[in-house]
């Protein structure tokens, strides 16, 4: 087996990026085992450029096996985890969007991509050709990172003075959320937002794609999983207890609807980096 990779690179993107784009994050890994790495269900979109070689997918989002390969892709949000098939290499760059972003960037509410995964193309035609170019061919990754910015920066020059068309409740009950971890019910979330529950379901759902109690699902697993990739590796009933679980069994549970496996078996059965746990500012705390 070739000499063991393990390269990764985070940066934030520019300021007037940051409501859309919270980090880019480079990546190199070679002379790993082959096998499957999962895409998690997460708070963000995924924006992924894959160099070397296609990003190949064996299970969609949507929960359908096929298998489909994209040097370029946008997925939205979703609640099974994606499977990619590897050869113990993987080099490319990942963006974690946000649903704001798919209005700013794609010209679309993040609703229209979930548990969907489309190649960059679809969404920007001509310019993500140039996009990858750009990025393959750049001499290392503080050049990836500038060519990014140029290229976002561009594409938001031509959307910044077109109206949002989120309601901005549905876009409080997403930060409501997202700031609380998902540890609030939705009755409440309603009340506060002085909407009907159905109401907010149904403006939350055509926004985002996903309704506000999927969301929070979401989101208590992804603090779970950032808190059991830590150094100090808490323990699992105090994993469940802080993400909100009822108990142990139940955190379990949703780990094998949202992740496929248990939490023990998915710490022991990734073999590659975590892409998603290299830059997680929001999955703690």
């Amino acid at each position: 087996m070739s000499a063991v990779v393990n390269d990764s690179f985070v940066r934030r993107p520019p300021d007037v990026l940051r409501p859309y784009v919270e980090s880019y994050v480079g990546y190199h890994f070679s002379g790993f085992a082959p096998g499957e790495h999962m895409g998690l269900p997460s708070r963000h979109l995924t924006f992924i450029v894959a160099f070397d070689a296609p990003l190949e997918l064996t299970r969609l989002p949507d929960g359908s096996h096929r298998t489909e390969r994209f040097d370029t892709l946008v997925g939205g949000l979703h609640t099974t985890p994606a499977v990619i098939r590897h050869d113990g290499n993987q080099h490319g760059i990942q963006l974690q969007v946000t649903p704001e972003g798919s209005r700013a960037l794609f010209r679309m509410p993040a609703g229209e991509l979930a548990s969907t995964v489309v190649t960059l193309d679809e969404l920007w035609g001509r310019l993500a050709a140039e996009l990858y170019e750009r990025l393959a061919s750049a001499e290392d990754w503080p050049a990836r990172f500038r060519a990014l910015d140029g290229v976002l920066l561009r594409v938001l020059s031509t959307t910044m003075d077109l109206p949002s068309g989120a309601r901005p409740e549905a876009a409080e009950a997403f930060r409501r959320l997202a700031e609380l971890h998902g540890l609030v019910d939705v009755a409440t979330l309603a009340d506060e937002l002085g909407w009907s529950r159905r109401h907010l379901t149904s403006r939350f759902s055509a926004e985002y794609g996903v309704g506000p109690k999927a969301l929070a699902r979401v989101l208590r697993f992804e603090r779970a999983r950032w808190m059991l990739v830590q150094n100090d590796q808490p323990s699992l009933a105090r994993v469940a207890a802080e993400c909100g679980y009822a108990d142990q069994a139940h955190m379990t549970r949703e780990w094998h609807a949202l992740a496929g496996s248990s939490p023990s078996a998915w710490l022991a059965d990734e073999q590659l980096p975590f892409v998603q746990d290299l830059d997680a500012p929001d999955g703690g705390g």
